[in-house]
């Protein structure tokens, strides 16, 4: 009997879409498909022309699914940080005069009730995670469906965004011929697959170094709890080094790519390298030392500006420290400049499926990680966010992805390593170690939610 699953990451980028396939069968991913595609109608990670947009996401959808052999249908997709708030919530209600079975319904209705906020007009729920539910005052219940009471409450926490953001995301995966099944906020897909336990426990900073802007996202005790959003990234870079060398930006980017690092320290200053500048017939020669001072300044002070944010809030005290991906993470010696900015420990997180072997792939191996390890209650919580209707015989429903008539077994990434998922939360909270460093940490967080 064949009991796996397919789930669609859709990553819609500055520079590039991609979208990622897994295969999920005996407690393991498998990564079957992939498609990537040129960006058009995104800037710094917003969608700004839905034609051109939808456009795109058909293409790269359409190269996965010769890849995978599957017809995709539904995706889950990443909404990007930008002017991200979040928020307790808590909501009640009553289950019935007399004590009664609480049933997914009740789940669902104690969910939108916790979800009704004075929220401004211009921003929308993106995502609810139910933290604990309480049953005529009995806390720290995990699932109550089952159980009997008369009273159900829900504590949470809501992720909001700008609705402009979420209906333009929205809209061009529509005209795609798409239906999104998830909507996630960015960091805690990454979450999933750039920290490992002690990390997402304890807490680190995932600083997702994009191309058209870069992100900082504190997590601890698994949840985000913080995310600071500068918008520049490796698009800056690549036109600095146009403007200075005058050269293309195709030039640039090159240059960028194949001699770049983020250290001039450790640059050669006897290594040259020839650049083709605009209105020259030949070439200019320069050193490896002057392009990676280039490439340095922008990203020192795209640190920089993150850091402040970071410091005023305490989280570089955390004992995850920094971890770098997204494009510009692929940069060499960006590691070291980060260390050198920041003053924690800094390492590059990089999948490490075959086809996927770079730090722009992490969103959408994150995306498919994160769906694949949703409980039913957290499945509950993206239908009540997405508008489904509160029904007695509804229930949690997983992503529909359809394989296609062929069974040319020959385009699968048969190569791809398979992942384990990994672990789930406990049910419990993990007894602390107690000291003045993490009765801190405990004072800093209880400015959040703790």
């Amino acid at each position: 009997m064949d009991n796996s699953e397919f789930f669609v990451g859709l990553d819609i980028g500055t520079n590039s879409i991609k979208v990622v396939v897994a295969e999920a069968s005996d407690d393991k991913l498998n990564v079957v498909g992939v498609g990537s595609e040129r960006s058009e109608g995104v800037s710094r990670g917003v969608i700004v022309d839905i034609d051109k947009a939808a456009g795109a996401i058909k293409r790269a959808v359409k190269k996965a699914e010769t890849q995978a052999n599957i017809t995709i249908k539904e995706v889950v997709v990443g909404i990007s940080a930008n002017m991200l708030q979040i928020e307790k919530c808590q909501g009640m209600i009553a289950v019935g005069t007399q004590s009664k079975e609480i049933t997914e319904n009740d789940v669902r209705q104690v969910m939108a009730a916790a979800m009704i906020q004075n929220l401004p007009s211009e921003r929308e729920v993106v995502s609810l995670i139910p933290k604990q539910f309480s049953v005529d005052g009995f806390d720290n219940i995990r699932d109550p469906r089952g159980m009997i009471g008369v009273r159900l409450e829900m504590k949470g926490i809501i992720y909001t965004a700008p609705k402009t953001i979420v209906h333009n995301t929205k809209k061009a995966i529509q005209k795609a011929g798409l239906h999104i099944v998830h909507k996630v906020i960015s960091p805690m897909a990454l979450s999933q697959v750039a920290l490992n336990e002690g990390e997402g426990d304890f807490g680190a900073i995932i600083m997702d170094l994009g191309a058209g802007q870069s992100t900082a996202s504190v997590v601890h005790d698994y949840n985000l709890k913080l995310s600071t959003v500068d918008f520049e990234g490796g698009d800056f870079i690549t036109h600095d080094i146009s403007v200075v060398l005058n050269t293309t930006m195709e030039n640039a980017n090159q240059l960028k790519s194949y001699y770049g690092t983020a250290n001039s320290e450790n640059a050669d200053t006897d290594d040259t390298i020839s650049v083709d500048v605009v209105g020259q017939s030949e070439p200019e020669t320069i050193s490896e030392e002057y392009l990676s001072e280039i490439i340095e300044a922008r990203i020192q002070q795209i640190f920089t500006r993150l850091k402040g944010p970071l410091q005023n809030a305490g989280a570089l005290s955390l004992p995850g420290g920094i971890v770098l991906t997204g494009g510009v993470a692929a940069t060499s010696g960006i590691e070291e400049l980060a260390k050198q900015v920041f003053g924690v420990k800094v390492r590059s997180y990089v999948p490490e499926q075959m086809g996927m072997r770079h730090p722009s792939y992490a969103l959408g191996l994150g995306l498919v990680t994160y769906a694949s390890n949703l409980n039913d209650i957290g499945i509950i919580a993206d239908n009540v966010v997405n508008g489904a209707a509160i029904n007695q015989n509804d229930s949690a429903t997983r992503p529909n992805v359809q394989p296609k008539s062929t069974s040319d077994e020959s385009q699968k990434v048969s190569e791809s390593k398979p992942v384990a998922k990994p672990k789930k939360k406990p049910v419990e909270k993990k007894q602390r170690p107690k000291g003045s460093r993490m009765e801190g940490l405990k004072n800093f967080w209880s400015k959040f939610f703790d």
